[in-house]
């Protein structure tokens, strides 16, 4: 069928009279497709899965049971829209207990339906044509994406393993100083692990001071910090002047797919932020809300999940190092960033990591996902199907048997 006018109507934002029409394939589509072909040809190898980058169990029996009790009360029925007190007022509790951090619960935190549409709609309130956002690669791409429909443009700033995973806030060009309106950053950082010092956080806030910049953190792995007390960006002092945190339910709660998170610092930026969402969804479930101030209440829990993926990850760190991979446990999140081997001793090369990847699930049936953004790496997840401790060592067990023979050159 030839293209209809519809074709010719698509804004340039998504590829404009082209849109569609890419034979291009995402990343995430290859490793897909490597990993039905794996199961096609090895019907008997069941695959080992690092790939899959969302927590592997339930929320708690506490926050279900929570759901249950408010999905039967009338009151909750109906439009939350930016949010009820008593989720808002949890979120503030959780950020007093756990980070010395004071904030309104009425301005100073806006829930979100999850953290992904607050990195849509915060450029939104912030980036007219031609502004840039400062946004640090590899990342999370919602506020790049959005930036760039917007009409804006963004200045990436790599993530280098020589500069301990932190942005060069010094080698950013004067031009683009003088457009950037928003940096974004996220720490504990997916998906190199890296946890921020309060070194650096001070050096974000006298950079957002002096070039007028609004910051927004993405802390959604904040629970797993791993090995020292979480620290949020709101408690550095004169971070509540130039930006806000966004937290999720999603990782530290196992919440994955309820859909919640909430915005929080600076009043202005809050309001803003409060006033373009209001324009464009009807807030989450209000029992939804309730359930998760009842997660947020219950610091054993996102405890709890901080403990396992810091158990998994020792696991999967001491396996790796046995294959020759040179690495640390991370500071923090459940993901792991590895140097991608260059090849095989003796054997095949990676021309980059997303070959390294296709050689791990086409002949080992494991699977990771390549980054080649700065350099090869290779990104493991411990948020592999496992439901006790003996079943994660089992795990790793069989991913141990299934590399044993591989040497890699690096």
């Amino acid at each position: 069928m030839s293209d209809s006018y519809i074709q010719k109507l698509f804004a340039e934002r998504i590829g404009g009279e082209n849109y569609g029409k890419s034979t291009a394939i995402y990343k995430f589509e290859k490793i897909k497709r490597a990993k039905r072909a794996a199961l096609a040809d090895f019907p008997g190898r069941s695959l080992i899965d690092f790939g899959i980058g969302e927590n592997d169990e339930m929320a708690p029996e506490p926050v279900r049971q929570a759901m249950v009790a408010e999905v039967n009360k009338l009151e909750n029925r109906g439009y939350a829209d930016n949010g009820i007190s008593e989720y808002q007022e949890a979120a503030a509790r959780y950020l007093k207990r756990n980070f010395g951090v004071t904030l309104d619960p009425a301005t100073q935190i806006c829930h979100s339906i999850g953290s992904k549409p607050a990195y849509a709609l915060l450029p939104t309130a912030f980036i007219n044509p031609g502004d840039v956002t400062l946004f640090t690669v590899p990342g999370y791409p919602v506020a790049s994406t959005w930036t760039k429909y917007l009409g804006g443009s963004v200045h990436n700033l790599p993530l280098l393993p020589e500069n301990d995973f932190f942005p060069d806030l010094d080698g950013i060009p004067a031009d683009v100083l003088a457009k950037a309106k928003i940096l974004v950053i996220n720490y504990p950082n997916s998906p190199s692990g890296k946890v921020a010092t309060r070194a650096f956080y001070e050096k974000v806030v006298a950079f957002a001071k002096k070039n007028s910049i609004v910051v927004v953190q993405d802390a959604a792995h904040l629970p797993f910090t791993h090995g020292q007390k979480p620290l949020s960006f709101l408690e550095i002092p004169g971070a509540m002047d130039v930006g806000v945190e966004v937290h999720s339910m999603s990782k530290g709660w196992h919440m994955i797919g309820w859909r919640l998170g909430f915005v929080a610092g600076n009043p202005l930026i809050v309001k803003a932020y409060g006033d373009v969402k209001d324009n464009t969804d009807s807030g989450q479930f209000k029992a939804t809300q309730k359930a998760a101030a009842a997660a947020l209440d219950d610091d054993s829990l996102w405890q709890a999940a901080q403990k396992k993926y810091q158990r998994r990850m020792e696991l999967l760190v001491a396996e790796l190092r046995k294959l020759g991979f040179t690495l640390n446990v991370p500071e923090g999140t459940y993901f792991l960033y590895a140097k991608a081997p260059k090849g095989l001793v003796g054997g095949v090369d990676f021309e980059n990591a997303e070959a390294a990847s296709q050689w791990f699930i086409r002949e080992k049936s494991v699977v990771t996902v390549p980054f080649d953004d700065v350099g090869a790496h290779l990104r493991f997840s411990v948020t592999y199907e496992a439901p006790s401790e003996a079943d994660e060592k089992a795990y790793m067990a069989n991913f141990a048997s299934r590399m044993a023979g591989s040497t890699f050159r690096f």
